[in-house]
């Protein structure tokens, strides 16, 4: 190996600088070409920076291997180069090691350390991994090698913006401003931006008075005028200066009427508190905007008794007599005040006696109202009674809109939801590909039928039919994952959970994790071009926003998933030899006849998933006429989960842990992220992780029924753990923090406190009779009269608990229940007339429903995959 620099004569340099041209030029055949040429001489066969160059664009068509192994051997040739140190980070970046290319990076910097690009690469992968600090110095060394470009100067003033150090970020752009002459001719929106974003970091620095100036020194400046109110009304408010901001903010609504967040701060100036103010407030700014929707819904919100019922009428009127079909949703927000949903029913059963007995909302209307008014008046109640719970009648009114039009899809859709929610799946699923069938380019509709699908378990149908909006010859499944379409591979990997089929249900789950990894990466489309067009502000938020990006409901959806089947794999360690064949957990709950229809259904569909992908793979190898050499730059090819893989991993906790990291870290205020860490640290035996858990569970919900459950379950498995010489400065700290989470009660009388708490709630009550099991098995009997109390008094009373309640007694965590089973039932099917979940087992049409998966019924009832695996929770 040589330490010397390797120089090349003329002819040979000349040929270098034309590989580096080609390759910033995509030009990748001649400058393998080129690179052949020097390389072929006997002098220069292991010139290093040619080999590295090669290597790169080797990387470029795709044969990573082989540049890996030249960029390697060209750096053993010549370590002190800095184009080799350069060119292996960038092969380290492209392998996504970020923390092995910032290492390159350094070391290219030691032999040249002014080169603005390695400089330019090296702050892109600090700001991309958070090295703030770093990235700062990166940027100063670039402001000082380039110090006439303005993304020097903005760069380096970010950095101290990152930091939260706000002086030295005005100081730098007060430094670059005074360098600045702006065009009269026309506006100048780059400039515009960097004004706004000064803007920003006086107000964070807490300099209102400062950004007030500012605002007023440069407002010819700034183009966008709105931004420029709004800033200016914002700063007048943090400075407390309520008249000047009260006046910003009504010239604000003369602009837009219906922006909600106007409204709440001209609130602010006016210091308006109390609920009478605020209905007085809304009353006269309607006089000002009568056409506003917005005031006229906040009017509802704050209005109550008599007064509430004179706007409703008023408000439900005119949306019935304008044929406005969301007018539900408008005003869903207020059935969380019971007298006020008693007032909207008793509304619309006027509206509707009055339209049958003399076809007018009200006997004192002068006219007779459109015929579409006694239509959505069927639409509006039949929505009001599947909200307050009323599904069976809900079901008679839509079905009456139905005769009067058949034509209309809307009603139909809200005939699956009435259905979903009544606990019927099978039919809900059955009404809404019927609307989707009226209007087969609605995608929607098309994409609303699918979800329905899935959830009663249709996989081959709903990919079929969610195929119809794909593009065209290639598969919907690989369409659906380039498109990220997150909401579809949730339900189908909660489907293949519910059959059974874990390996599949595992690979949806990893997909939409590699989505947000995706999402991620890129970041690095922005960090330069932000700064190059001045989108200081946007960028400053995109930052922001993915650092806490796996906050996303789809995230946390998934990997709660994800994490229930990998504790279901561990506990059920027989599960994994289904490989994904199909229903493998407690199939005798189920029919012969059903159980090989369904596993002749999900064999039918993954030979269909199997021909799909040969097709693919076959498509992909077809041999192309150009070589290899000559191929453009592709994206590289992503790497498919294989379900029998993941399946079959070895540590299925240590699987789960890598999901629930980023829930502990960035879902911290969500009671199931604590949860659930419980179950995965007590099936690990790591009790100081398991306390951990406990404590931010009763942080946040001290009366959760299920962390009265892990409580009571740490209690006594401490207990044994202590006889078992559990480590001595473990059981110390928990003898300590214990009694700060029990008040020094035992188990027992823990338990007794409890229930007596909480005499009237189903869920504790479920919670506290699992409790008293496990501590007397001798009291079976009244643990599950508890459990299966429906009195009429109690809260909590829904479908969702009450499914709970059966998969808990099939589950024999209150011991053998088969005689109460079916007594239970027939309570429920009283309850809930429509529900198929307490159908007898013969019944064909509770066979959708797959309940012989713990948990899956349950989970279905409220349109989202929540609570898994009714034997972990």
């Amino acid at each position: 190996m040589s330490n010397n620099k390797q120089l090349l004569p003329q002819k040979e340099s000349g040929l270098f600088k034309k590989i580096v041209r080609c390759y910033e030029c995509k030009q990748y055949k001649n400058g393998l070409k080129f690179a052949k040429q020097i390389l072929s001489n006997p002098k220069y066969s292991e010139h290093g920076e040619t080999l590295s160059m090669k290597g790169l664009i080797l990387n470029c068509v795709g044969r990573k291997e082989e540049a890996f192994e030249h960029v390697r051997r060209g750096l053993r040739n010549d370590i002190q180069s800095h184009v080799c140190w350069h060119v292996y980070g960038l092969l380290q970046r492209a392998d996504k090691k970020y923390d092995e290319a910032i290492k390159c990076y350094r070391n290219a910097l030691k032999w040249d350390k002014e080169n603005i690009q390695i400089l330019r690469d090296l702050s892109l992968l600090q700001i991309q991994m958070r090295d703030m600090e770093g990235f700062r110095d990166t940027r100063y060394q670039l402001l000082k090698a380039r110090p006439a470009q303005r993304g020097s100067w903005i760069g380096y003033a970010l950095s101290y913006h990152l930091l939260k150090d706000y002086p030295m970020a005005l100081k730098v752009m007060a430094e670059y401003r005074k360098t600045q002459i702006v065009s009269q001719t026309k506006p100048d929106y780059e400039f515009n931006e960097m004004i706004l974003y000064e803007v920003r970091l006086m107000r964070e620095a807490g300099h209102f008075t400062a950004a007030l100036t500012h605002l007023e020194e440069r407002d010819q400046d700034i183009c966008d005028r709105l931004a420029l109110m709004e800033a200016k009304a914002e700063v007048y408010l943090e400075k407390n200066q309520h008249a000047t901001a009260e006046t910003m903010y009504r010239d604000l609504i003369d602009r837009n009427p219906d922006n909600s967040a106007y409204y709440e701060q001209l609130e602010k100036c006016l210091k308006i508190t109390t609920v009478e103010d605020r209905l007085d407030f809304y009353e006269k700014m309607l006089e000002q905007y009568p056409r506003s929707h917005l005031v006229k819904r906040k009017r509802l919100i704050f209005a109550s008794g008599s007064k509430f019922q004179e706007l409703a009428d008023k408000y439900l009127k005119d949306s019935l007599r304008k044929v406005v079909p969301s007018i539900f949703i408008s005003i869903k927000v207020l059935y969380s005040d019971p007298e006020k949903v008693k007032c909207i029913g008793k509304l619309c059963e006027g509206y509707l006696q009055s339209l049958e007995s003399c076809q007018r909302l009200s006997s004192t209307d002068p006219e007779p109202a459109p015929p579409t008014t006694f239509l959505w008046t069927l639409y509006l109640l039949a929505q009001h009674l599947d909200k307050t719970g009323d599904q069976v009648r809900a079901l008679e009114l839509i079905n009456r809109a139905i005769q009067h039009t058949p034509t209309e899809v809307h009603l139909y859709m809200t005939k699956a939801r009435i259905c979903k929610h009544a606990g019927d799946l099978s039919e809900a699923s059955r009404w809404m590909e019927e609307a989707r069938t009226l209007d087969t380019a609605d995608r929607f509709v098309n994409c609303k039928s699918v979800q329905y699908m899935l959830r009663t378990n249709q996989v081959e149908r709903a990919i079929e039919t969610a195929g119809l909006f794909t593009r065209e010859g290639l598969p919907p499944l690989q369409t659906m994952d380039e498109m990220q379409c997150m909401w579809f591979q949730q339900g189908l990997g909660a489907a293949y959970e519910r059959l059974g089929m874990f390996g599949d249900a595992l690979q949806k789950f990893h997909e939409i994790d590699r989505h947000f990894v995706d999402i991620i990466e890129d970041q690095f489309d922005f960090h330069t071009y932000c700064m190059r067009k001045m989108t200081l502000r946007a960028y400053v938020d995109v930052l922001t926003l993915e650092d806490t990006v796996r906050r996303h409901p789809f995230y946390f959806k998934a990997a709660v998933c994800a994490i229930k089947v990998y504790i279901y794999l561990h506990d059920n360690p027989s599960a994994k030899m289904a490989k994904s064949n199909g229903p493998t957990k407690d199939d005798g709950d189920i029919s012969a006849a059903e159980l090989k229809k369904q596993q002749r259904k999900q064999k039918k569909a993954q030979l269909k998933a199997a021909a799909q992908m040969a097709g693919e793979e076959k498509k992909e190898n077809k041999p192309s006429v150009k070589s290899d050499e000559d191929k453009k730059p592709e994206q590289e090819k992503r790497p498919k989960f294989d379900p029998q893989q993941l399946l079959m991993v070895e540590h299925s906790l240590e699987e789960a842990v890598k999901f629930l990291i980023p829930l502990q870290q960035l879902s911290k205020n969500c009671m199931e992220t604590h949860l659930l860490a419980y179950e995965v640290h007590s099936r690990r035996k790591k009790f100081l992780l398991m306390l951990q858990a406990l404590k931010r569970s009763r942080s946040l919900s001290p009366d959760h029924p299920q962390f009265h459950v892990q409580l009571v379950n740490f209690m006594i498995s401490f207990g044994v753990a202590v006889q078992q010489d559990l480590a001595g400065p473990v059981c110390q700290v928990i003898k300590e923090t214990l009694p700060q989470l029990t008040g020094s009660l035992d188990s027992k009388e823990l338990n007794e406190k409890f229930l007596e708490k909480h005499f009237d709630s189903l869920p504790h009550l479920i919670a506290g009779a699992q409790v008293m099991y496990r501590l007397n098995p001798e009291l079976k009997d009244k643990a599950v009269t508890i459990a299966t109390n429906l009195s009429d008094n109690l809260k909590g009373r829904t479908l969702k608990t009450c499914i709970g309640v059966q998969e808990l007694l099939r589950s024999g965590l209150l011991g053998d229940c088969s005689s109460v089973i079916e007594d239970y039932q027939h309570k429920c099917q009283k309850l809930f007339p429509m529900a198929t979940a307490f159908r007898p087992a013969q019944d064909p049409q509770s066979a959708s429903s797959n309940e012989h998966l713990p948990g899956s019924a349950a989970e279905n009832q409220d349109g989202c995959q929540e609570d898994h695996h009714g034997d972990i929770f």
